[in-house]
């Protein structure tokens, strides 16, 4: 989608793995990725670049299609399995779900990143063009 990605230690995943290079395809060599050691590496680099951290979370109760997205925002996602650490969430600025239907728990979170992304770049008029 063009955006910049910033991956914080320890991941859910090994980047290395060649699991993932094959699930990436040819696209992870056009990705911008910067890796964090830890929280607190990112939060100087975030600093710097300003915005709003934006969590994607099942125990928020906003909803991501009724917030007004800004250009500068970074969106956080956590572990599918256990989400994001106490102090992620008491950092975000805003903490938003997916409507999910009855009886859903929650979804795959490459699945929820393309879709809150998909529109947070819709809202702020920075989709990708096609050529």
């Amino acid at each position: 989608m063009g955006v910049p990605i910033d991956v914080i230690e320890p991941c859910g995943f090994i980047l290395e793995d060649r699991r993932l290079r094959r699930a990436g395809m040819d696209y992870i060599a056009m990705s911008n990725m910067t890796r964090h050691r830890a929280w607190e590496d990112f939060r100087i680099a975030q600093a710097t670049r300003g915005g709003r951290l934006v969590l994607l979370t099942t125990a928020a109760t906003a909803d991501c299609y009724g917030f007004s997205f800004d250009p500068a925002d970074t969106l956080l996602l956590g572990r599918e399995s256990a989400g994001v650490p106490a102090a992620v969430h008491a950092a975000a600025d805003a903490r938003l779900r997916i409507p999910m239907a009855p009886g859903a728990r929650s979804l795959n979170v490459a699945l929820a990143a393309a879709m809150v992304l998909g529109e947070a770049l819709r809202q702020t008029g920075a989709l990708p063009k096609d050529p």
